[in-house]
């Protein structure tokens, strides 16, 4: 019997349309905070007179989940080819950091990176102040990456295992097999849950509020205290993450289409 042939590992994307798409991505957000501070202005009081908040509130909360979400990226990726490695040097500390992230409140990780782990890093012998925007990109960061982790596990045990076997009869080595043909695969089927957690990361930032990180749903937390008006108040917050969501996903989807048509 011959061996299967090896899937082009190539790019899904060019760099060019990835350069296009994150192009496009940055443009329409740009142009959606000018459009919600305009909108913002004309609504009734307290929220006019404090569109400047909102839009501000919001370009944080995007901020916070674009960031988080590339590290998260990159941390699940390493815990997942972690947990599938043959050593147990390597499966056993990236186990452990899934299962004590997945097992344990967000609320409580942001909390405990922004009060307690300079408090440790001290006792150490290391000195480091951590401000609230990075203290909830960390911790923000290190949950979603545990997340992604199991999801890159099994897009990696998804693919066929001839397309492992056939690059190492061509003479390829793990490395090179796993970064240069199972990594590219799998990562095109497991698009789909990858972009649902950085859209429910993009809600989860909203427990950044609780370390006085000045995001949307602080602001409106604020101009509630200030006004007691939490009706108009909380139906614009809810209303601005709708509107991040629905253009954040509108981008996502576009990526996920180029990918499908791209495998097949």
């Amino acid at each position: 019997m011959t061996a299967p042939a090896v899937k082009r590992a190539a790019s899904p994307l060019s760099p060019l349309a990835l350069l296009t798409l994150l192009g496009g991505a940055a443009v329409a957000f740009y142009l959606f905070f000018l459009l919600l501070t305009a909108v913002l202005r004309f609504a009734p009081e307290p929220i006019g007179s404090r569109a400047d908040l909102f839009a501000e509130g919001a370009r944080t909360t995007l901020l916070l989940t674009v960031t988080s979400g590339v590290i998260g990226l990159g941390v699940g990726v390493l815990l997942g080819l972690m947990r599938l490695s043959r050593l147990w040097i390597a499966r056993a500390p990236a186990g452990l950091i899934v299962w004590i992230v997945r097992g344990t409140p967000l609320l409580v990780q942001i909390l405990f990176i922004y009060n307690a782990l300079p408090q440790i890093l001290s006792s150490l012998g290391i000195q480091a102040q951590l401000n609230e925007f990075y203290s909830a990109m960390f911790a923000l960061a290190l949950n979603v990456g545990a997340y992604n982790a199991e999801v890159i596990r099994a897009g990696v045990q998804a693919v066929p295992r001839g397309q492992n076997e056939a690059a190492r009869s061509l003479g390829l080595s793990g490395f090179q097999t796993m970064v240069g043909v199972v990594l590219p695969q799998a990562l095109r089927i497991v698009v789909p849950p990858l972009v649902n957690n950085l859209v429910a990361l993009l809600k989860d930032s909203s427990l950044a509020s609780s370390i006085a990180l000045v995001e949307l749903t602080l602001t409106g937390t604020r101009v509630t205290s200030e006004t007691f008006l939490p009706i108009p108040v909380l139906t614009t917050v809810a209303l601005v993450y709708l509107a991040l969501t629905t253009v954040l996903t509108f981008f996502t989807d576009i990526l996920e289409r180029r990918l499908k048509l791209a495998s097949r």
